[in-house]
């Protein structure tokens, strides 16, 4: 961490000021900002009154020369100023707004772009109306009465927010009631209401709020309408790519407890029918024996299942294990999974216990259960002492309700 400007307190270990007096930390994430930086801590140091105390933190995963114009910047201030700048840009935007929600000392947290998309003159409203209605969660919102998504460049821009708000709307009803923007990035929350759930917090792309909302559950919610601005400089950090971490992000909150992994992991069984079928095709086309295309498609099957199980139920566990292992054990798995089917099969209607269909449904019920069991337990599971020692939560602590 470097710091640019400690202001009037020292700073702690964690290179915040300490002393507890300020209203709030205000975190913001930075990419390549250079050329917003200098004018949003003009506005925030204009409309910040002098007789409350607020410090800014940036979080910095910059290629270009953003941490220096911070430090330059930060002398005008009348509020500490400080610039983390982190190597390794885990999680995204989100990820570094998770480093800076646990480097905060004040009791509120307010959390906005450096674009100036977001107005500074709304950061005092937004914490102030967390302390005047008791919220934990204050959500500046485009959708609120009055608000406006004006600054948004383009209706397909338009057409992408109101979709991923829809979206993540309809899977996360409860968790999101009383969010009319889910999307937005400017927010103020407690700090308490963080630290509470920061173990099982996993950001992912720059949808912080919505990984909040859903994880750490705050009891009350307030909104404050606003009008999103045109971006000041730079470039704008949506792209497909992120909209695709977006779509991984979702799934991932949404299969966050074992009931709604189990269901999604045998719908993802199911589109493995697809590579299986279109490899045992090509393969018997091509002259090959039906015994041995039989084998060498299921692979196909496999490698497809394991792709999607991999990237969308059990990201945050990649840690534990190399790719390498996670897909031999996969694969194992998978195979045995036949090689226990068809006895099994075979039992029920050779001992006259049932016919071929009902035994086949029986036993593909039963060895999808136990697959299940076995992918979590040994391939994405290790055993809690090895999660103690390297400091990670344990299953019971990363099991969450959506």
């Amino acid at each position: 961490m470097t710091v640019a400007h400690p202001g009037a307190g020292e700073l702690d270990d964690g290179g915040v000021p300490s002393g507890g007096s300020s209203s709030a930390t205000v975190i913001i994430p930075t990419f390549n900002e250079a050329e917003n930086v200098r004018e949003l801590l003009s506005q925030l140091a204009a409309c910040l009154p002098s007789r409350d105390r607020y410090e800014v933190l940036f979080v910095d995963d910059s290629t270009d020369d953003t941490p220096a114009i911070v430090e330059q910047a930060a002398g005008a201030c009348p509020f500490p100023v400080t610039a983390m700048h982190r190597d390794v840009a885990v999680g995204g935007l989100s990820g570094a707004v998770v480093e800076g929600m646990k480097a905060a000392a004040c009791d509120w947290i307010v959390v906005m772009d450096a674009d100036l998309q977001h107005p500074p003159s709304l950061v005092r409203e937004l914490v102030a109306t967390g302390r005047r209605t008791g919220a934990d969660l204050v959500v500046a919102s485009r959708y609120a009465g009055g608000g406006s998504n004006s600054g948004l460049s383009g209706r397909y821009r338009v057409a992408v927010s109101r979709g991923s708000t829809l979206l993540a709307k309809s899977l996360f009803p409860s968790a999101l009631r009383g969010i009319s923007d889910p999307m937005s990035g400017f927010f103020a929350i407690r700090r308490s209401v963080v630290h509470s759930r920061a173990d099982v917090l996993r950001p992912l792309g720059y949808k912080i709020l919505l990984e909040l909302a859903v994880r750490c559950r705050p009891r009350t919610v307030a909104e404050v309408p606003f009008s999103f601005q045109e971006r000041f400089g730079g470039d704008s950090k949506s792209t497909v790519r992120e909209g695709l971490r977006f779509l991984v992000h979702l799934t991932s909150l949404r299969t966050a407890t074992r009931g709604a992994r189990m269901l999604a992991f045998g719908l993802i069984g199911l589109t493995g029918f697809l590579p299986n079928l279109s490899a045992l095709a090509t393969l018997t086309a091509l002259g090959m024996h039906y015994v041995p295309a039989e084998i060498v498609a299921n692979q196909f099957g496999v490698l497809w299942n394991f792709i999607l199980i991999d990237l969308l139920l059990f990201r945050d566990r990649h840690g534990r294990r190399s790719w390498a292992n996670r897909l031999g054990r996969f694969a194992l798995l998978a195979n045995a999974d036949l090689v226990l089917r068809v006895p099994l099969i075979a039992l029920l209607v050779g001992g006259k216990y049932m016919a071929v269909l009902p035994a086949t449904a029986l036993a593909l019920l039963t060895t999808f259960v136990l697959r299940f069991i076995a992918t979590e337990l040994l391939v994405y599971l290790p055993w809690r002492g090895r999660d103690r020692q390297k400091g990670l939560p344990t299953a019971r602590e990363r099991e969450t309700t959506p």
